[in-house]
């Protein structure tokens, strides 16, 4: 009797041994993984920096003016004015399509219950 549980005893510190060891390695896997995702987070987020730090630069307005200036016999660009807005009254819209309900219909609203 006494071998039976040492051999039970025994095969219960393996078993538990097996499954520190595979917790062990799953879980440096996973703190690799961590710092692998972290690290292309930081570079990511270096690249955006530059990205908005060049597009501040290439929208500076003194730029932008020059460039408006260079290109305006191409692009007809002006400065915004009143004259340049409108009445939303002018522009043609299409007709209005009326809904027909061909059977009527059951609402309800709040967890089922039925409007009076």
């Amino acid at each position: 009797m006494k071998i039976f549980i040492y051999m039970v005893c025994s095969l219960v510190v393996m078993t538990m041994a097996y499954w520190a060891y595979t917790e062990n390695y799953t879980t440096q896997a996973s703190i690799r993984r961590v710092e692998e995702l972290n690290r292309l987070v930081s570079d990511e987020q270096e690249a955006l920096s530059i990205l908005n730090a060049e597009w501040a630069y290439l929208n500076r307005p003194e730029r932008l003016s020059n460039l408006a200036d260079l290109n305006f016999t191409k692009l007809k660009l002006v400065p915004l004015a009143a004259q340049h807005f409108n009445e939303l009254d002018i522009i043609p819209m299409p007709p209005r399509r009326s809904l027909v309900v061909s059977s009527p219909m059951l609402v309800s609203s709040d967890r089922g219950k039925q409007f009076p």
